[in-house]
């Protein structure tokens, strides 16, 4: 007799919904952040999340507030003065989301002052904990915050560092130790497995790969779906190379595009969203042509990957596993 076991699946913090950090993004006249669109969302309760109207967030995104959004649609906030400060001061009924700069190459603390609304160069350093006046590039520096209702917050609260601003001697810091960040997104249908002999043993663990819904109208993702001839994917037209090319390890992300359809996605740190990208899986000279969807998120289980692909177009690569070796031309 088979035995049945019903999983629900409670997916790591991006499951491409979210990244655990608000990053920062643009220069200093339009700095926005990027948010990533989760069920039953709309502009309205983003821009409660964000303290901003969803009138500014709808056209920022050259959409209308009648249309609906997609579950994993890329969404640009702004960040203005209104809702973007450079204190951490709070009313009992608030929260200050913590918004992160990502530092480049030659950045300095001075650079970043005048970038950020001028905060004071003696403020980012208590801040951030730093000491001298060198910082290390790729690392993510406080840089201000958004205050927001706690009633209206839905970002990861127990990611916010409550942290002394200014040196004010009359403010205490509290060290809030940081949680796991996890978003549950409910699936229409759960996932079952059937297994036809003795019982399995099911033990809880994170899951390593992460999974990405296209559109709202799929309801379930399936590690197995039947997979058509579609060659090396309909992206292909418009590919416009540029001479860069890339050698790396490829991770695979879920999605049930690309089965049938041949729209093929990935992220990548390097091509502009929206352009197509040449993956070549060297092992057995397959190519397939993808559009680039974000920027791959900072987590852990990203290190050193270059790409992330659909599992679509990983298995038309001919990959059966996690992690691959390929080549990049975009």
């Amino acid at each position: 007799m088979k035995n049945v076991i019903i999983i629900l699946m409670m997916l790591p913090t991006f499951c491409f919904a979210q990244e655990a950090n608000v990053m920062v993004q643009g220069t200093t006249n339009n700095l926005y952040t990027v948010h990533i669109a989760t069920a039953k969302e709309n502009f309205y309760s983003i821009g409660r999340q964000y303290n901003i109207s969803p009138k500014e967030i709808a056209p920022y995104n050259n959409l209308t507030l009648q249309n609906g959004l997609s579950i994993g649609q890329t969404i640009r906030v702004p960040l203005k003065p209104s809702n973007f400060v450079q204190t951490n001061k709070t009313a009992a009924d608030e929260v200050a989301i913590p918004v992160y700069h990502t530092v480049g190459a030659k950045e300095t603390l001075t650079q970043l002052s005048t970038k950020y609304n001028n905060v004071s160069v003696a403020t980012l350093k208590v801040w951030n904990n730093i000491k001298g006046e060198s910082l290390s590039v790729g690392s993510n520096l406080i840089v201000g915050y958004i205050i927001t209702k706690k009633a209206n917050n839905s970002l990861t609260i127990s990611n916010t560092k409550q942290t002394a601003i200014e040196s004010k001697p009359e403010q205490e810091i509290v060290n809030v130790k940081e949680e796991p960040k996890t978003i549950a997104i409910p699936l229409k249908k759960p996932v079952v497995l059937e297994i036809p002999t003795k019982p399995a043993v099911v033990t809880e663990k994170p899951i390593e790969q992460p999974i990405v819904t296209i559109t709202e109208a799929e309801n379930s993702i399936e590690d197995n779906m039947p997979i058509k001839d579609l060659g090396t994917g309909i992206f292909k037209a418009s590919y416009k190379p540029t001479n860069k090319s890339q050698t790396g390890v490829a991770g695979v992300f879920k999605s049930t595009s690309g089965f049938n359809d041949g729209k093929f996605y990935c992220l990548h740190n390097d091509a502009p969203q929206g352009s197509i990208v040449k993956i070549t899986n060297p092992a057995n000279g397959k190519i397939v042509y993808a559009k680039v969807l974000d920027v791959i998120p900072d987590l852990k289980q990203n290190d050193n990957l270059v790409i992330r692909l659909s599992n679509a177009a990983a298995s038309t690569l001919g990959v059966s596993m996690d992690n691959f070796n390929c080549t990049i031309n975009y």
